[in-house]
């Protein structure tokens, strides 16, 4: 049993680190922070990371240690602290987060697509039976959607595999844009394409639409997005040996390198895309902007060397292919595996007399289909309001976005908020503690709730004072629409069938 023991102990420093920034780190942060604030991301990102992402880290670390046995995942760190009523919303509202992201990526991957059949987003001209581009895109959406789950419900996750795929090739792609966009500074001697005015391009944004201090605020959202993930990774403190120094030293040098990462990416977007007149242009929008950046690379970089426009272009278009190619294989295998694996986790994890028999029910190949048929349902239904109501291009990005951040965001509420309860168990082994003041504690988790809510609350205001409803109410819908729906129906069901609410 010792050398069984001994022998699953082998997630090193060096393992975690890489861990962290596969989990946590994204591309997608980077292009789209620069379109929203430019040079003056940076800031935010560094602030998200130290202030967010770091101590809630730290959190998850020792929730998943303390509940390394417990097969719910988040709902039994939940539960465990502060009972399963509000253990179920908060996890509800966690598989929300992930609906949404489906709503969103179901959309995004067909510029995806787009991107690498033609060498650019090419969505915004696609008009059928007198739809218009945004409608197609939802019809398109809720068709992959469907198929989707037809596939995972019958146990093909070997199409999954092409996610890890994915993974090798975003590495790649990453590594590519640091070189190409040193080359491209190097040639032209140093002259950046967005001027940097120092302290001031820190703090002004370029964009018209984050000027005001609640807009700005409003960014916190983007920013905190950008680390999000890290509740799954709690769960690894008992792969490691000496998890008291291993975990915290993985977690910083991994934070440092995230943050760092971030920072660098997105001031060196602005040495080869110069904002008003290369970037921020009225086709660029939250879902193409990776694919824009890399397109304007690849022709600045093609120029740098001296080749013809023509062939500059062409440049330009093999960059956004490459990027694309590396994003399809991601999000299918994402899709594939998010289309099972959250909602499962949470049935099977929780208390199963809460559920209907038909949505606990596995099939054949050991897949939820009912839940999971359910679930398609809802997602089909978001994209075809968002879709159908009326949104340009660009301001259905932003919805989509909006929605997803503030998705994301919603469960860390629960999480940081249940900290100081969990702290309180007596009678629970942990074999990770960092957090060993009380008043620190409160203090820390205090913080991040209040730079959570804020930044919550800026995102669904900033629309309001635009009186852009549309993107207001679905920003904030998600997260509360399904908070009310998972108390009404706990409420039910526990009445019902006679569930306590006990802490386990």
């Amino acid at each position: 049993m010792d050398e069984q023991s001994s022998n699953k102990k082998m997630i090193t420093t060096f393992g975690l680190v890489t861990m962290i920034i596969t989990a946590i780190f994204g591309f997608g942060n980077v292009s789209n922070a620069y379109l929203q604030m430019g040079y003056g991301s940076i800031i935010w990102y560094a602030l998200a990371g130290i202030c967010f992402f770091f101590p809630c880290g730290l959190m998850m670390a020792e929730y998943g240690s303390a509940f390394k046995d417990a097969k719910g995942g988040i709902y039994s760190w939940l539960a465990g602290s502060i009972g399963e009523r509000m253990a179920f919303i908060g996890t509800f509202v966690w598989l929300a987060s992930w609906i949404v992201w489906m709503v969103s990526t179901a959309s995004r991957i067909w510029i995806t697509f787009s991107a690498l059949i033609f060498g650019k987003d090419t969505t915004q001209q696609w008009h059928f039976w007198g739809m218009t581009s945004t409608e197609v895109i939802g019809v398109l959406g809720i068709i992959l959607m469907i198929a989707c789950t037809y596939f995972s419900s019958r146990g093909m996750t070997a199409i999954a595999k092409v996610g890890s795929l994915g993974g090798i090739f975003t590495v790649v792609v990453n590594i590519i844009y640091v070189i190409a966009a040193i080359i491209v500074l190097i040639i032209n001697k140093g002259v950046l394409a967005q001027h940097f005015n120092g302290a001031q391009s820190l703090i002004l944004s370029p964009n018209p639409q984050f000027q005001t201090p609640i807009a700005i605020i409003s960014f916190v959202v983007y920013a905190i997005f950008a680390y999000g993930g890290m509740e799954s990774l709690g769960s690894v403190t008992d792969s490691m040996k000496n998890p008291e120094k291993t975990f915290p030293r993985g977690l910083i040098i991994a934070s440092i390198f995230t943050i760092g990462a971030y920072v660098i990416m997105i001031l060196m977007a602005g040495w080869f895309a110069n904002y008003k007149h290369d970037f921020a242009v009225s086709t660029t929008n939250l879902g193409n902007a990776t694919y824009v950046l890399f397109n304007i690379l690849g022709v600045k970089l093609g120029t740098a060397l001296g080749f013809s426009h023509a062939v500059a272009l062409e440049w330009g278009a093999a960059m956004t292919r490459i990027v694309a190619f590396s994003q399809a294989l991601g999000f299918l295998g994402a899709l594939f595996v998010l289309m099972y694996s959250p909602i499962k986790a949470f049935i099977l994890g929780s208390n199963p007399d809460l559920w209907p028999k038909k949505l606990t029910k596995l099939n054949k190949a050991g897949m939820p289909a009912n839940a999971m048929w359910l679930q398609v349902t809802v997602v089909s239904i978001i994209i075809f309001l968002v879709a159908f109501g009326g949104s340009a291009a660009q301001r259905f990005y932003t919805i989509l976005t909006d929605m997803a951040n503030v998705s994301t965001c919603f469960p860390y509420l629960f999480l940081v908020g249940a900290f100081p309860f969990f702290k309180k168990r007596t009678d629970i082994e942990r074999p990770f503690v960092v957090f060993k003041n009380k008043a620190l504690t409160n203090t820390i988790v205090c913080f991040v709730e209040i730079i959570l809510i804020v930044g919550i609350l800026f995102t669904f205001i900033q629309p309001m004072l635009d009186k852009d409803w549309e993107t207001a109410f679905w920003t904030i819908a998600g997260p509360v629409f399904f908070a009310a729906v998972a108390l009404i129906f706990y409420q039910i069901s526990a009445k019902k069938h006679h569930v306590k609410n006990v802490i386990k």
